[in-house]
């Protein structure tokens, strides 16, 4: 059902500095970076293997972000796999059991789409569903 690793989400209060880390000591470049209005976030691409570190910026306090660094402080956030028929998967997801936290898809970074399953029902940790927008 799941394809592959598409990336890793790491919550940062500083995005300027997190992407002079990423690039500038760990060598990654940057491909992307774009705001998701709808998930309340300013999010960068940095590719490593084929794979990619989605560095997320809260756009206020009040956002889910916002919330996370308020009580945990940046860090990771999610992990986040690709699948090729995103609606499948969460069919697949919920007949299994799995707490979905969208039971439909939303838009993501690069008109992806995505859905999140709950820590709760995934070993503690926040686990997104993506399905590429070429697929």
């Amino acid at each position: 059902m799941l394809d592959r690793i598409d990336h890793t989400g790491v919550a940062v209060d500083d995005l300027d500095a997190a992407i002079k880390l990423y690039t500038e000591a760990l060598g990654m470049p940057l491909v992307h970076r774009e705001v998701v209005e709808e998930q309340g976030v300013e999010a960068v691409l940095l590719d490593v293997g084929d794979g990619h570190v989605e560095l997320l910026s809260p756009l206020g306090e009040d956002t889910p972000v916002g919330k996370f660094l308020a009580k945990k402080g940046p860090g990771l956030h999610h992990v986040a796999y690709a699948v090729t028929d995103i609606e499948a998967a969460l069919a697949s997801l919920a007949d299994a059991g799995v707490e979905l936290i969208d039971a439909e898809p939303r838009i993501g970074i690069r008109r992806s789409r995505v859905a999140f399953l709950h820590p709760r029902s995934t070993g503690g940790v926040l686990t997104e569903i993506v399905q590429p927008h070429d697929h």
